[in-house]
């Protein structure tokens, strides 16, 4: 109870500037905890759905992995459809990337919303608590000017002993509001660094997976054409002659007749 009681004393005695520092310490926690419960449930499920498609695309079965992906709503998900998508329709490694890149863009400032709100109380709340002692030093030095010179001391050391409350409430506040903030910041990268590497994984897998079935289609297509006939050149020559002497039998009786109507 004596901790309490100190606080509450700490608190009353920091003058009006400590409801805003406290005020904004609520806000920056609010933001901060949010963030970081978003952050560890995307991590979690981007690791649970990864583990679940990477066996899937290992194995080439790329119609199922975009049914997974489509019935999912995390951010590997979200990347690796882009990618899903155009894995059929196109040919080059690049336009697969590409689209993933574009997923990326998109993913990313999801991830790190609201995060600068943290940086930003955390200096609202220092910034508040210079400002409290400033205006606390202004009026003890104010009152002390027209105080009894015996009592100048006593009441100047006290106001600002007061004044100074308020600077350590926002210190106190700012802070731990600025170390959770390149804690979110880490978090984010880790997860952003996740994305790429899932990307680049799953676009491996791609690409081998395409290449394989590639080579298994070209012999096949080799052996499934047909081999041509025994002698068919020689049977093409043949019918050419044919073809050329039914000509000049043609041009012979037409000459014939020609003779025979000249005659008459």
């Amino acid at each position: 109870m004596d901790f309490f009681n100190s606080v509450i004393a700490f608190f009353q005695t920091g003058g009006t500037f400590m409801y805003p520092i406290l005020l904004v310490a609520a806000l920056g926690s609010a933001v901060a905890i949010e963030r970081y419960i978003r952050l560890l449930y995307e991590r979690h499920t981007n690791r649970a759905m990864w583990d679940k498609l990477q066996p899937v695309l290992a194995s080439g079965d790329f119609d199922r992995a975009r049914n997974l992906v489509k019935q999912d709503n995390t951010s590997v998900s979200k990347v690796l459809s882009m990618g899903l998508a155009r894995q059929g329709t196109v040919r080059r490694r690049e336009d697969i990337e590409i689209a993933m890149e574009e997923s990326m863009m998109e993913i990313i400032p999801q991830l790190e919303k609201r995060t600068p709100y943290v940086a930003l109380f955390s200096n609202i709340a220092t910034l508040l608590g210079l400002l409290g002692t400033i205006m606390g030093l202004i009026e003890a030095f104010t009152a002390v000017a027209n105080a009894n010179p015996a009592e100048k001391a006593d009441l100047l050391s006290a106001s600002i002993s007061v004044a100074m409350n308020t600077t350590a409430f926002g210190l106190m506040t700012g802070i731990p509001l600025l170390v959770v903030h390149a804690l979110l910041n880490s978090l984010t990268g880790e997860i952003i660094d996740s994305l790429e590497m899932v990307s680049v994984k799953a676009l491996n897998l791609i690409s081998t997976s395409t290449r394989r079935r590639h080579e298994i289609d070209t012999p096949a297509a080799d052996t499934a054409k047909p081999a041509a006939p025994a002698g068919g050149a020689q049977n093409q020559a043949d019918a050419v002659k044919n073809t050329a002497a039914t000509a000049d039998s043609d041009e012979t009786e037409d000459a014939v007749e020609e003779q025979q109507v000249e005659k008459v």
